[in-house]
């Protein structure tokens, strides 16, 4: 596993929470345990006492890809670091049980964790992963969906540096409403022509 692709649990835990629709699907310790997705074991640590303190790390990482979608690179990269010297890991070395087709193991790195909590161990793997992902890719590719008023984080991975959305639904949401916005200051400037081509009426006295 490419150790960017642990940059998913930042984004994963950010997108818990729609602050503009005042949503938010992390209220339950259930809720923290889905979001280890397949690493059964870390969930399992999981307490109620974590619930308040994934919304902790939430904000402070929504905080990094909210200075890097306002351009505030040195200032995402200080917030990042921050939580990386708080929540920090050990890389090792890791074959699991994946074999190559000779039968050795598919020899990797890893982000091993020794977590006081769940929180702690979930932290420092979102924290690492996004780094990697930030000085593989720049700054610029950590964004927030510009479709209103969603604002969820996203990874842009596009070749051209175009992402703008956090989802294909939100692009065709986006899309959609600036096609609106467009017809209509199209019919209120043949509105006005129409207006300003009518003949005026002169008024005489008698």
């Amino acid at each position: 596993m490419e150790l960017a692709s642990y940059s998913d649990y930042a984004v994963r835990l950010v997108n818990t929470e729609e602050p503009a629709r005042n949503k938010d699907t992390l209220t339950s310790v259930e809720a923290v345990r889905e979001l280890f997705g397949g690493s059964q074991q870390a969930a399992r640590r999981a307490t109620e006492a974590d619930v308040t303190r994934f919304r902790s790390v939430r904000a402070r990482l929504r905080a990094v890809f909210e200075a890097a979608d306002g351009g505030e690179e040195t200032l995402a990269v200080d917030l990042l670091n921050s939580l990386l010297l708080e929540f920090p890991v050990s890389p090792q070395i890791s074959g699991h049980d994946f074999r190559d087709e000779d039968g050795r193991p598919d020899w990797h790195m890893h982000l091993a964790d020794h977590p006081s909590n769940a929180t702690a161990g979930y932290a420092a793997i979102a924290a690492m992963g996004l780094a990697f992902h930030l000085t593989d890719h720049g700054v610029d590719r950590l964004g927030l969906c510009e479709a209103s008023p969603c604002r969820n984080a996203y990874l842009d991975t596009s070749t051209n540096r175009s992402r703008r959305y956090c989802s294909d639904r939100c692009a065709t949401r986006a899309n959609v409403a600036a096609y609106r916005a467009r017809k209509r200051e199209e019919a209120e400037r043949t509105g006005r022509s129409a207006e300003a081509a009518q003949p005026t009426t002169a008024v005489t006295d008698r």
